[in-house]
């Protein structure tokens, strides 16, 4: 369904992403870890055209995401994106939020649009919160929120970027169980996390990134348990255990 074909992506001097190659299959989910700054969140980014690349191709079901409003319209109409910091409109209440792109961007008649929208509300858990606004909402709350409306616009794949990290963890289980369910559904799903045992537990495959290059991939127990680069088994080893030498 998505695929990476050497695709390079600098920030002036920086380079962020070297070369990546990589595929997604339908109904796969895949975990990307790595260590901050390697180019994890960029990658995501370039799918929807949130961040454009300089060479390289990404396709998307056979479209080339070039930047072309063509292309992007077609990209984002098809794969989601749940983001670290919720970003839900403020002036907008729970449902409103869940139901403003299939009504605006899609077209669809606002009826079915908050009908359905009340589904993935009970769905995640939030329906009873339809009526209230994000800052009477929790962390944990958002997200959830965050994801019914990514689940809106009847998406193939949808991209999560950190999305538990700006949680308090108490709160993270909940939006993991959620992601859990989308999993078991068949939702196509490339999710950028440190969530080790989440990726452990859900995912197809791990992608573990350093320095904007795939070092190592493979399926999740394999690269989480035994992984085979040693720059994977120094980062896993300070992941899973955290507490630094004097």
């Amino acid at each position: 369904m998505i695929e990476y074909r050497n695709v390079h992506k600098s920030y002036g001097a920086v380079h962020v992403l070297n070369g990546i190659n990589l595929t997604i299959n339908r109904q796969e989910v895949v975990c990307i870890i790595g260590p901050s700054g390697s180019g994890k969140s960029t990658l995501l980014r370039c799918i929807n055209g949130l961040e454009n690349y300089q060479s390289g191709e990404i396709i998307f079901d056979g479209v080339r995401v070039d930047g072309s409003e063509r292309a992007l319209s077609q990209v984002r109409g098809e794969v989601a994106m749940v983001f670290q910091r919720f970003n839900l409109f403020p002036h907008r209440t729970v449902l409103e939020n869940v139901t403003e792109g299939p009504i605006y961007v899609k077209g669809e008649r606002p009826g079915p649009a908050r009908e359905y929208g009340m589904e993935l509300l009970k769905q995640v858990g939030m329906d009873h919160k339809a009526h209230s606004y994000p800052q009477d909402l929790s962390g944990g709350q958002q997200q959830r929120v965050a994801i019914a409306r990514a689940l809106a616009m009847r998406p193939r794949a949808i991209l999560f970027d950190e999305p538990t990290s700006a949680l308090d963890p108490e709160l993270v289980g909940d939006v993991l169980k959620v992601m859990r369910e989308l999993a078991n559904q068949g939702m196509t799903m490339v999710v950028v996390t440190h969530e080790i045992a989440f990726a452990r537990e859900v995912a197809d495959r791990v992608v573990f990134i350093d320095g904007g290059v795939v070092t190592e991939e493979g399926p999740a127990r394999q690269v989480l348990t035994n992984p085979s680069h040693p720059r994977t088994r120094e980062f896993l080893q300070r992941v899973l255990n955290p507490i630094s030498e004097e």
